[in-house]
């Protein structure tokens, strides 16, 4: 098998990757910078400029599948321009691969594409699942209604979609788990707000298992990307402080604190999603990492 990763240097990119040449799977992958572009027969790299819409179609040569990851990162500062640039960067990369492969003779059949559980309104008390049909009017709900509406695009070409909506992902080479880690390690970590809002998370390795498990089943649609236990934010920063065997010393951090510093980037922090992966163990997908602190203690 040979897959076509978008996305493939970043951090869940790069832990399929490493999957795939566990699993002997041969990967291309596009990426922006030619000095990224390796020619080794299990990983091969190719040309591509969004902005510009250009992309080398010789990426598409031999591929069965693709992995869709790229867009920009949503930790940077939400400007209006940058806001901009988050969606953009995730509809415009999908309309060009698909825009490239109607113009190809080509073997993929499925594409696997990243998404976000900022699907889903604020709650603290609602459990979501992928049936949910409503609408969440935030910004990162905007996002992933445009993502996920561009991605849909694929089916017209006769290729089937999957999408998962992943959650929080935990890894210790990247991501909010070592920003998390960080004051609580310098005796200044702290819950934010009430610290009763839901946080689905995931480990990377699961993550990447996932992904790769949609291809290998053939399974279509969208799938929730969280572990089985999500955790209130309160308990969650209680869990890592007790790993890194650091003393919670500070009250919580208040809500308008953080919207000062971060403007409305806070969102990310205070927004409550619970989120159930009943569907995906429902086809027998295994967890390696069911519950929080397991995880948290591998990572760190």
């Amino acid at each position: 098998m040979r897959l076509l990763i978008t996305g493939a240097t970043g951090l869940i990119g790069n832990e399929i990757v490493k999957k795939c040449h566990q699993q002997n799977i041969d990967v291309n992958y596009l990426t922006t910078r030619k000095s990224k572009i390796e020619q080794k027969n299990n990983y091969k790299g190719f040309y591509w400029n969004v902005e510009n819409q250009e992309i080398d179609t010789a990426c598409f040569k031999n591929v069965d599948a693709i992995i869709h990851l790229a867009g920009a990162s949503i930790s940077n500062r939400w400007t209006p321009s940058y806001k901009n640039k988050i969606i953009s960067s995730r509809v415009n990369s999908t309309l060009l691969l698909i825009k490239a492969l109607k113009g190809e003779t080509h073997s993929i059949k499925h594409v696997v594409s990243g998404s976000a559980i900022g699907v889903y309104p604020d709650s603290l008390t609602n459990y979501y699942d992928e049936s949910f049909n409503g609408e969440n009017d935030s910004f990162l709900g905007e996002v992933v209604k445009k993502w996920e509406a561009a991605v849909d695009g694929f089916s017209k070409l006769d290729i089937h979609v999957s999408k998962i909506r992943t959650g929080l992902v935990l890894s210790y080479k990247g991501g909010a788990l070592p920003e998390m880690v960080k004051p609580i390690k310098f005796g200044v970590g702290a819950a934010f707000g009430n610290g009763k809002h839901w946080q689905s998370w995931i480990h990377i390795s699961d993550l990447a298992n996932m992904f790769l498990f949609l291809l290998e089943q053939k399974l279509y649609g969208v799938y929730n990307g969280v572990a089985p236990n999500p955790e209130t934010n309160k308990a969650l920063t209680k869990v890592i402080a007790k790993v890194v065997n650091r003393p919670l010393l500070l009250p919580n951090i208040p809500k308008f604190v953080m919207k000062i510093i971060l403007g409305d980037m806070h969102q990310l922090l205070f927004d409550s999603q619970r989120v159930s992966s009943k569907k995906i163990e429902d086809q027998n997908f295994l967890f390696e990492y069911h519950h929080l602190k397991p995880a948290l203690e591998d990572l760190l």
